[in-house]
């Protein structure tokens, strides 16, 4: 053996040295991988014909070999590294020569070329990368990031530390919006690093808040990570669960686990959004009480009010806490009464069917062995119990059509136990409402005339709802009969809108929140996935830059503002009529929804191709084009040069040997634990997208391939990767703020500056260790 080692782990060391070589020669990391995997397959295809790289495998033909497959122990589980005492043979790393090896990871990488880039379930996800790096580039060259930075600032700022910590919040709401690590650290580095030093703020605080928040976006949902480690994580998952399942002796992953192996980026954004909440509120923790403890380091600054005019703080109690509050409980209180909920008395025209068993009871010894093992004596013998009274009533009843007296019956059910109001109505008028009471907290002083009659028609549309709308209304009546309502309310709620564009806070957040809420709301509430979901935030961020552009150019923006409500009239019309108009019987209400929703939607994409010509003759929509399509064409050249760079690793064993020492434990948290190790050290040195695309699909098969929750183990590793923007030498978020930082900023400041942030990473990752139910908590609450 050379130098005394095995030929795979020599090859291992080529490919790390060939790896690191690359990333360090100058070259694009993209071409580097690529090139490291060709370079290293070549060099260990020289030694290896050369008979100089041997790999110590065990003799399966020794008698020792034997007596362990006659003990019972199954094939998969014999290593070198559990049983080092067994004899052993020499072999080359590529047993059938280099020239096989080739031929296979040839066909192999444009095989997988074609499943992962070009075709293949997962390409429409990772289409989901394009439309959030143009949202997120959209939304930081339309400078919302900097009349965020200057709002938060004077909210904060009066508080100890309170730069640092509107720096954070700052951060996460960027992280939500855009997801883009390096436009934000480069932008409030830009913006508030200045503002911070002026006020007498330490280098080492301000520049490591800065970085730390920039790094939110990578694991507070809409995460690129978590997109590209979520297509991952579901194949790999998947894949680790069937072996498992096979292994033991059951047929398939579904009645070995009593449920599907499927783990999906939606599932993962929900389980993604307390993790990165968690994480944000110990960089403002960190911040205010480094405040405290150093108060000439972190002053207090004063820079104005937000409002146009001071309110006392009775009023901002009333208007912007107790009415909001009052609305949102009570509406929940009312629910709780069935006096609000849904109306819909849609029955289907067949009976539901039967349930089966918890748990599939018809299986073989080894496998019913492995299912009580991993279930519980109890759950098996309830599955058993279900499956006796199925069986004796006859089996698992199918779907069956049911009779018009049926249907009729079940209507007339729904009918009499509807609520009197409806969820959709309820809905609405709390979001009115909302608008204005928050109106009368930011102008005391003004008429409450407009506010009051707003405020009659909430109450009259309620009254309306409750004695002439019922479960049996069509559509287009109940509209008829909104109208009177809806036209108080909107006099109301057009005023109040009026009033609070004159509070600063509203007007800067309010916009960029509400594509928040429309992008996450419809992945995190299943409603849809995430690739038409940022398809949305991609032209709401293009609509929103070209309304920010002609305000800055003091032209109107009433296109993009009629065109915002189009897009929401047409939603409204869609929820509440059926647009199905190709169908053979089609009535004249669908036929009146249609129009008005076609018109709308037209309205829409002519605001939309309005928006982009704004922002294109502004000169702003070529550089965010051109930004959109390196940021992906690298993502997408990585991938392909990390599969090579894979392939090269599977091809001389180094994937199975490396499987086989990880197994070697019996502790699943010490297998976990020694793979976040390798991914924290590994980005000191190493990009995000190097880690998912070269060392996940390694070590993937065997920490997805046991007893733990996929999006724990999936959220772990996000917020592990989340450190090689932060960890010195090589983190991306320290060069981007060194790129841009004054000059009596130094390399030393920036580096003391983010240690406490990696050890509060650190702490994060302790928590979410120990407490795994912050991750699985919301996605077991929301349906999928």
């Amino acid at each position: 053996m050379l130098f005394g080692l095995d030929g795979v782990e020599i090859g291992l060391i080529i490919v790390f040295i060939c790896l690191f070589g690359g990333i360090l020669s100058g070259f694009p990391v993209a071409f580097a991988i690529g090139g490291a995997g060709i370079i290293s397959f070549a060099i260990i295809a020289a030694l290896d014909s050369a008979g100089l790289l041997i790999h110590q495998a065990i003799d399966t033909g020794s008698q020792a070999y034997r007596d362990l497959i006659n003990a019972g122990i199954k094939q998969d589980t014999i290593s070198i590294f559990r049983y080092p005492e067994l004899p052993r043979i020499g072999e080359p790393v590529f047993p059938q020569g280099w020239e096989t090896a080739l031929d296979r990871n040839v066909s192999f990488v444009v095989n997988r070329m074609n499943e992962r880039v070009l075709a293949g379930q997962s390409i429409e996800t990772l289409l989901a990368v394009l439309m959030f790096v143009l949202m997120g580039i959209t939304l930081e060259r339309s400078k919302i990031a900097n009349d965020l930075l200057t709002t938060m600032a004077r909210v904060f700022g009066p508080l100890p530390g309170g730069l640092a910590v509107s720096i954070v919040v700052v951060g996460a709401f960027l992280a939500a919006s855009t997801g883009i690590v390096g436009a934000t650290v480069v932008t409030m580095g830009l913006l508030a690093l200045p503002t911070m030093l002026r006020n007498n703020y330490s280098p080492e605080i301000a520049t490591g808040v800065i970085a730390a928040s920039g790094t939110l976006g990578q694991i507070i949902p809409p995460s690129i990570v978590i997109v590209l480690l979520g297509t991952l994580a579901g194949d790999l998952y998947s894949a680790a669960q069937e072996e498992r399942a096979q292994l033991v002796g059951c047929s398939d992953a579904l009645t070995y686990l009593g449920e599907p192996a499927v783990v999906s980026v939606g599932t993962l954004f929900q389980a993604a959004l307390l993790p990165g909440i968690l994480l944000a509120l110990l960089y403002a923790l960190y911040a205010f009480g480094f405040a405290l403890l150093n108060p000439e380091k972190a002053p207090a600054v004063e820079l104005g009010t937000t409002n146009a005019e001071p309110v006392t703080r009775n009023e901002a109690f009333t208007w912007f806490l107790g009415a909001p509050i009052a609305i949102i409980v009570g509406t929940i209180l009312l629910g709780n009464l069935n006096i609000v909920g849904s109306q819909d008395v849609t029955v289907s025209s067949f009976s539901d069917a039967g349930q089966g068993a918890s748990l599939r009871t018809n299986v073989s010894p080894d496998c019913q062995d492995a299912m009580i093992e991993l279930h519980g004596q109890e759950a098996w013998d309830n599955a058993v119990a279900e499956q006796t009274a199925i069986d004796d009533a006859g089996g698992a009843q199918q779907a069956a059509r049911r009779t018009p007296e049926q249907v009729q019956a079940a209507i007339q059910s729904k009918i009499n136990t509807a609520p009197p109001i409806g969820t959709g109505t309820a809905i609405l008028l709390i979001l009115l409402g909302l608008i204005i009471t928050t109106a009368r907290g930011v102008s005391p002083s003004s008429s409450a005339r407009p506010l009051i009659i707003g405020g009659m028609g909430v109450v009259l549309a309620l009254l309306v709802d409750i004695v002439l709308i019922g479960p049996l209304t069509t559509p287009l009546t109940y509209v008829l009969l909104m109208v009177g309502p809806f036209v108080l309310i909107l006099y109301g709620a057009v005023e109040g809108t009026k009033r609070c564009a004159k509070n600063e806070l509203i007007r800067v957040v309010f916009p960029p929140l509400v594509l928040i809420v429309a992008v996450l709301g419809s992945i995190l509430g299943g409603i849809t996935n995430p690739t038409p979901a940022a398809a949305l935030g991609a032209g709401g961020a293009i609509m929103l830059a070209a309304y920010r552009k002609l305000t800055d150019l003091d032209r109107s923006p009433k296109i993009i503002i009629w065109s915002t409500l189009a897009i929401i009239i047409s939603i409204l019309i869609g929820v509440n009529f059926d647009l199905r108009v190709n169908q053979g019987d089609v009535s004249f209400e669908s036929w009146v929804g249609f129009a008005f929703a076609y018109a709308a939607y037209l309205y829409a994409l002519f605001g939309l191709l309005f928006s982009c010509w704004i922002l294109y003759s502004s000169g702003v929509l070529t550089p965010v084009v051109r930004e959109t399509a390196k940021v992906t064409s690298m993502v997408f050249t990585i991938l392909i040069g990390s599969q090579l760079l894979n392939l090269v690793v599977i091809s001389f064993g180094g994937e199975h040997y490396i499987q086989q020492f990880l197994r070697s434990f019996d502790n699943e948290f010490t297998v976990f634990l020694i793979v976040m190790l390798v991914l924290f050290i590994l980005g000191f040195v190493l990009d995000f997208l190097e880690i998912i695309y070269i060392v996940i699909p390694i070590v993937g098969p065997v920490i997805y391939g046991g007893t733990f929750d996929p999006k724990w183990v999936t959220i772990m590793i996000a917020v592990n990767l989340q450190t090689s923007f932060l960890t010195p030498p090589f983190g991306f978020a320290l060069f981007y703020l060194r790129g841009v930082a004054p000059k009596e900023v130094t390399t030393g400041h920036i580096y003391r500056g983010i240690v406490p942030f990696v050890l509060i990473q650190v702490v994060g990752l302790a928590i979410l260790w120990f407490f795994p139910g912050i991750v699985t908590i919301v996605p077991d609450l929301i349906p999928n």
